[in-house]
């Protein structure tokens, strides 16, 4: 390549740089650097194509370099990932083939212009601006695809919030007692708080497991949550009634405005989930 002129290779709304390193989306810069820049880098040059394993070791980590190169390298790729919003799941960017390597599988433009000089611009006519390209979509729910890192987050927010109000209701299980005392029969009070120490001892190890599932971005997440979402819904559904016990302090408005909202949590976490967990393809 001329040293004056510069390489870009441009995928879906994302372009890459080679010469300034710079990766950006829709013209916004992403930060991406060292070794997981590096791997984008030989993936886009050699795109289409397997790039195996020991391929990467031997372009990125010298043969004296005493480094644990499998979790290195796992590492440098979910980062690369993690900036494209892809997923090794359904993969729209990076394919992985198993104990061979990965494989670019998006569509590039390779792209090589002028570099600018130091001499004076000549007057040249402005071409119009080129509208900007629409964001990627999601392929199951055709919506624009945020970053994984914020839906996983959002996601385990939620989590916390279920486990809080679990541990908070069983040490408080005996004024939960006495409010239910105020306003339902014997029978029913003791059945509610029954209700109230089965519930939360299930939902407590749910919560946990699925905290450090999305902590450690268990990949089959998507899966195992799909086919435990009946017994969420069911869950979630009976706890978002909570807010009565507290009437006296919410009035029968706030009780109703919070339990209509705990109502829809569940169906927020589905959605979650579908976005950074796709559905695998066979």
């Amino acid at each position: 390549m001329p040293q004056n002129e510069t390489r870009i290779a441009r995928f879906g709304v994302f372009e890459l740089d080679f010469r300034a390193g710079d990766l950006r989306k829709n013209g916004t810069k992403l930060r991406l650097q060292g070794q997981p820049l590096q791997v984008l880098v030989i993936l886009l040059e050699r795109a289409g194509e397997v790039v195996t394993r020991e391929e990467l070791r031997e372009k990125l980590w010298p043969s004296d370099t005493f480094v644990d190169f499998d979790h290195s390298l796992n590492t440098a790729i979910n980062k690369v990932r993690e900036a494209l919003g892809d997923s090794a799941s359904s993969p729209r960017f990076i394919e992985t083939l198993a104990r061979r390597g990965y494989r670019f599988i998006a569509p590039v433009q390779d792209v090589r212009k002028e570099a600018p000089d130091a001499s004076p611009p000549k007057p040249t006519t402005r071409a119009p601006a080129r509208a900007p390209e629409p964001p990627a979509l999601h392929p199951e729910l055709e919506i624009p695809t945020p970053r994984r890192s914020v839906i996983r987050s959002l996601f385990a927010l939620i989590q916390f919030m279920y486990l809080i109000f679990y541990v908070v209701a069983l040490f408080r299980l005996h004024a939960i007692e006495v409010i239910a005392d105020s306003f339902l029969p014997l029978w029913a009070a003791l059945g509610l708080t029954g209700v109230v120490l089965i519930t939360a001892g299930v939902g407590i190890p749910l919560r946990c497991y699925l905290i450090s599932a999305v902590g450690f971005d268990y990949q089959r997440l998507g899966e195992k949550f799909r086919r435990i979402f009946a017994a969420v819904l069911a869950l979630d559904e009976l706890w978002a009634v909570a807010p009565f016990l507290l009437i006296h302090i919410l009035g029968i408005g706030g009780a109703f405005a919070v339990s209509a909202a705990l109502l829809y949590v569940p169906f927020s976490e589905r959605s979650l989930i579908r976005m950074a967990y796709p559905a695998r393809t066979s």
